[in-house]
């Protein structure tokens, strides 16, 4: 009995000083900028450190997207590694990586998606002076849903108590102002068309708008001009999950595969169909290739109906659940004959599948997951061909 008193006494001990050096660590870094939002998070994340790093500002991003990175002051970057499940008792180890290496400013993505634990993440583990809330989008409705005004509460968690809060969420916008108002939070909208198209041809890779002007709002309210920040925007290392188009010449087969796996919302892909228009053309086959998350059979419902008010020549489904898929997108309306159910098949027997449909030419655009198999279906094609740079027009 009286070791086990001791050995808890110690835990408690051990934790009350953790939490007191953590304290001391967020303390010491004078910019703390939490980034959170539905879609975009590690765009913003990397667009915001890059343009902070060109205006002069010693600064630590870390980024948890498709493959965790913590980005160092002079924009090299490392993965994060994990030993089981991501925990936001992680982010101690980046203020701890920040004031080893003497930074200003800390830019760090929001890695928590239960309501609880992003008010935790804010309050407790980043304190931030500067928040960001990309976007309020129908994801992850079975932990900050079921609606999306639900979902825009949730975000706001992260909003930073008598700080000044970024947003380029639009429909949202007054529950956002309200959650600020309660926080005593200054809320500022950056807006899209703020930013001109000569400010996005320095962007090799399909960028937002949005994200580019979220950036460059933040960028702004610290002293750095426009020119300067995107000048930093535009040689930044892009996220993994970055939408990018490869072209495939394969045995007189011409495929332009468009990776838009990272995106994996119906609102998000209705954007992204839009933004890929200058791509479709008369002669091409549309080839959609979705893959399925077996641990989001919602989102693969989601996927289901949108495909189904989407045209095109084909749709592949892959990866887990995709009956769920099917079944829905069939419900919505898609014919049954577009459909070719490929489950769990390889990479290579996928791109096999692709070629077999593609007469001449064809336009492949990857949705749905880029974990796991989405990322396999990225390096395959990547391997077979070489990137192009988008056009806008």
């Amino acid at each position: 009995m009286i070791v086990t008193v001791i050995l808890l006494a110690v835990l408690i001990l051990a934790g009350v000083w953790e939490f007191t050096q953590h304290q001391k660590n967020v303390n010491a870094v004078s910019l703390r900028i939490h980034v959170n939002g539905t879609r975009g998070k590690s765009s913003v994340t990397r667009l915001i450190a890059a343009g902070m790093r060109a205006g002069g500002i010693r600064t630590l991003a870390k980024t948890t997207g498709t493959k965790p990175r913590l980005i160092f002051p002079d924009g090299t970057e490392v993965p994060i590694r994990r030993v089981g499940k991501a925990n936001i008792i992680e982010q101690t180890m980046v203020f701890r990586e920040a004031v080893s290496r003497g930074v200003k400013g800390i830019v760090v993505e929001c890695m928590a998606v239960q309501p609880p634990l992003q008010l935790l993440s804010e309050k407790r583990m980043v304190r931030s002076n500067i928040g960001v809330l990309t976007n309020a989008r129908a994801d992850h409705l079975d932990e900050m849903g079921p609606t999306i005004d639900e979902v825009a509460r949730s975000l706001c968690s992260t909003i930073p108590k008598h700080g000044i809060l970024f947003t380029s969420e639009r429909a949202r916008l007054p529950i956002i102002i309200e959650s600020g108002r309660k926080a005593e939070c200054q809320v500022e909208l950056a807006r899209a068309e703020d930013v001109t198209d000569e400010m996005m041809g320095g962007f090799p890779y399909l960028e937002h708008k949005d994200n580019v002007a979220l950036a460059l709002a933040v960028c702004r309210h610290l002293g750095i001009d426009a020119k300067t920040a995107l000048e930093g925007m535009h040689t930044y290392t892009p996220d993994p999950g970055v939408l990018r188009i490869f072209k495939v010449n394969y045995y007189q087969k011409q495929i332009e595969f468009i990776n838009a796996f990272a995106a994996n919302d119906p609102d998000s892909y209705g954007i992204i169909w839009e933004l890929l228009a200058p791509h479709q053309s008369a002669g091409k086959k549309l080839i959609v290739l979705v893959n399925a998350r077996e641990d989001r059979i919602q989102r693969s419902e989601q996927m289901g109906a949108f495909i189904a008010s989407r045209d095109a020549d084909h749709y592949l489904l892959a990866g887990k659940h995709t009956s769920a898929l099917a079944s829905k997108a069939i419900a919505s309306g898609l014919s049954p004959r577009k459909i070719v159910d490929l489950g769990s098949s390889r990479a290579e027997e996928i791109f096999e599948q692709v070629l077999s449909l593609t007469p001449s030419r064809s336009l492949v655009i990857g949705i749905g997951n880029i974990v796991g198999l989405g990322e396999e279906i990225v390096t395959h094609f990547f391997n077979r061909g070489e990137e192009i740079a988008y056009r806008s027009s």
